[in-house]
């Protein structure tokens, strides 16, 4: 990780605080979508094998509409996916350069895993429209049952692959996320933690709780944006029955009802760990509000239930969405109060730096008395002769042209007979003009 030390550049306080804004807005992009990348490839591959297994086409064509609302598209996924990570492993570069610390260590596995996992999730939701060929054709026979073998085959290993990937794209997904909220955590209680081993950071109880407590945000995150999209965007997606309508509706309220309804259980737990310092004013309101939209997205939730209506599923979405926000928010403001000895580190560094940068830019002071003592003083005396004539004879037709005499310095002339010819000192234009207002000025004392 040497070569990102070389990015590292001196912040002040007010880029520290910019940074602290950056990486939250990363977070509210990233965890969103990340959050149903992964819920939705596990409902998308569970009904995908099922409705293989029972022939049951509402169920593949349910879990191919699944896969294409949480993927979007590939531009979507490196941009929501994988850039905020690498954004991420930026900031937490500039902000932990001071310590020795391995937080950015553990996001840049997390950007790799995440990274390989979205590859295989984009593989398996790409592969399925060729396993629907497959699928559709699967009872035509042709005349040549050598072709319909190698057709058969070709279907059974599109489908394993097709299948293979979205195991290992979520397994690849749970090892990132993992290692990045490994990261966060190991950012905020990090003082503990300095000399912990990996075994040690990743089965933490404090690692262990915030990852369920992702988990379960993921899953009723997607439930939630699940219900928004089939039944409010754009309409609602058409061509199902009536009866298929129901269950996915059931399905989303539940899933969504069972994953939030822990929720505010483990927010408790993540609160209760924070030591004093950190749990500021700002952390717990933030963490209040978030319970709070948890606890109106119940309301909705009992109300779609009761009614089996899916009318208030955008009321929900959002209150789901805010709850997230406002977790971020609170979480990332706690990691900023674990860290004030880096963001004083940090200023000291930059004003040192500039203070370095001023010093090599301010002009060095010329001093006139300096040149007189150093050089003109060999040869000249303001009062008596040296080896050249005293100034106090040589200077007068000079006084009030300052200018003249420093042209003089600087090409000097033999203007005195009697007196051996003046040599080139050899200064510059400043130096020139510091000794002559010097010499101007010290000799009207010998008036």
């Amino acid at each position: 990780m040497d070569f990102l030390d070389k990015l590292v550049i001196p912040l002040s306080p007010e880029h520290i605080t910019l940074l602290r804004y950056i990486s939250m807005l990363i977070l509210i992009l990233f965890v969103p979508f990340i959050s149903i990348i992964l819920g939705g490839t596990v409902i998308s591959l569970f009904y995908k094998k099922k409705g293989i297994n029972e022939g049951n086409n509402n169920y593949i064509r349910f879990a191919n509409n699944v896969i294409e609302i949480v993927t979007i598209n590939k531009s979507i996924g490196i941009m929501l996916g994988i850039m905020p990570l690498i954004t991420a492993i930026l900031i937490f570069v500039q902000i932990f350069h001071n310590e020795n610390l391995i937080v950015v260590s553990y996001l840049a596995g997390a950007c790799a895993f995440v990274t390989l996992g979205l590859i295989l999730i984009y593989t398996f939701r790409y592969s399925t429209a060729f396993n629907d060929i497959f699928t559709s054709i699967k009872n035509i026979k042709t005349d040549n049952p050598s072709l319909d073998n190698e057709l058969t085959k070709f279907r059974n290993g599109s489908l394993k692959l097709s299948f293979k990937s979205g195991r290992l794209g979520i397994l690849f997904l749970l090892i990132g996320l993992w290692l990045f909220i490994s990261g966060l955590t190991l950012a905020l209680f990090h003082p503990d933690w300095n000399d912990s081993s990996l075994f040690a950071v990743l089965f933490s109880w404090k690692v262990i709780a915030r990852f369920i407590t992702f988990l379960l945000t993921a899953g009723a995150f997607t439930g939630a944006a699940l219900l928004f999209t089939f039944f409010y965007w754009d309409g609602g997606l058409n061509g199902f029955d009536e009866e298929f309508k129901k269950f996915i509706s059931k399905f989303c309220i539940n899933l969504t009802a069972i994953t939030s309804i822990m929720i505010p259980f483990f927010l408790f737990i993540n609160v209760v760990e924070l030591p004093e310092n950190i749990l500021t004013s700002v952390v717990f309101n933030y963490l209040t509000v978030a319970l709070l939209l948890v606890f109106l997205g119940y309301h909705f939730l009992y109300i779609m239930y009761k009614n089996s209506d899916a009318k208030y599923t955008l009321h929900l979405f959002v209150s789901i969405l805010l709850a997230t926000f406002a977790v971020i928010i609170s979480d990332q403001t706690a990691i900023g109060q674990a860290n004030a000895k880096e963001a004083l580190l940090l200023k000291q560094n930059f004003e040192y730096v500039m203070q370095k940068i001023n010093e090599a830019n301010t002009p060095a002071v010329i001093s006139g008395t300096d040149i007189y003592n150093n050089i003109c003083s060999a040869c000249h005396s303001f009062d008596h002769k040296v080896v050249g004539p005293p100034y106090i004879q040589t200077l007068p037709k000079y006084y009030g042209n300052v200018d003249k005499l420093v042209t003089f310095i600087l090409n000097p002339t033999q203007n005195n007979p009697g007196y051996p010819p003046m040599p080139n000192p050899g200064l510059n234009q400043a130096q020139a003009k510091a000794v002559a207002t010097y010499i101007l000025q010290e000799v009207q004392k010998y008036k």
